[in-house]
């Protein structure tokens, strides 16, 4: 990769959200690492991830692999340079910039990676043209995203979604995220349809440039 600058963002960022979101997790957090696991343990080569948080990512990423981890949100970046130095991992670096503007050559990534991300990104569309570009050809896009019901929970998830997103820094509990992916130009290798609460059903896979 190259092109990595760090982007100025034009977010605050969320303070509070920041230092209560590894508490807030950390209950669901045992049954997402080992998904956060299956996704990553095989990756080689060059790998981008996006909003990359707190770093909760950091620890199942397979030594060897060279990363760089996108995060808009000043907090989060800083609670994630803490675990990189926890972690003692240098293989990783982390960055300041949003999904939509990623500060990297075209096809210059072997791998693109998002969990938890695409429910908050401010414009999806932009976010998986920008994942599209930087891909290799053959290069993966691998996702753990929640998503919204298409039974009749997701009118629930309609309803509660001007709270939901007030108290969880933009989150959107009802976006149809593998839909958007597909509509973006990605073809599904694999998906499965997990539940990461009974509330919300979540989708975790591997889509390739169509």
């Amino acid at each position: 990769m190259s092109n990595m600058n760090d982007v100025r963002s034009t977010e605050p960022g969320h303070r509070w959200f920041a230092a209560s979101y590894d508490i807030i997790t950390k209950p669901g957090e045992k049954r997402l690492g080992k998904l956060r696991h299956q996704l990553l343990a095989d990756l080689r080569g060059d790998v981008l991830e996006i909003g990359a948080g707190t770093g909760a990512n950091f620890p199942h990423y397979p030594q060897g692999v060279r990363v760089v981890a996108f995060e808009p949100d000043p907090h989060m970046l800083k609670r994630a340079q803490k675990r990189l130095v926890e972690l003692g991992r240098t293989d990783i670096d982390v960055r300041l910039a949003p999904a939509e503007r990623l500060p990297v050559d075209d096809a210059s990534c072997d791998a693109v990676v998002s969990t938890l991300v695409l429910c908050t990104v401010g414009d999806l569309r932009r976010a998986l043209a920008e994942i599209r570009r930087v891909l290799r050809p053959g290069g993966e896009f691998r996702f753990i995203e929640h998503v919204r019901s298409e039974a009749m929970l997701g009118r629930v998830q309609d309803a509660i979604q001007p709270a939901w997103g007030w108290c969880s820094a933009g989150c959107n509990v009802n976006r149809r995220t593998e839909q958007a992916i597909r509509e973006a130009g990605f073809e599904m290798a694999s998906i499965e349809h997990k539940k990461m609460a009974p509330w919300m059903p979540a989708i975790v896979g591997t889509a390739k440039r169509a």
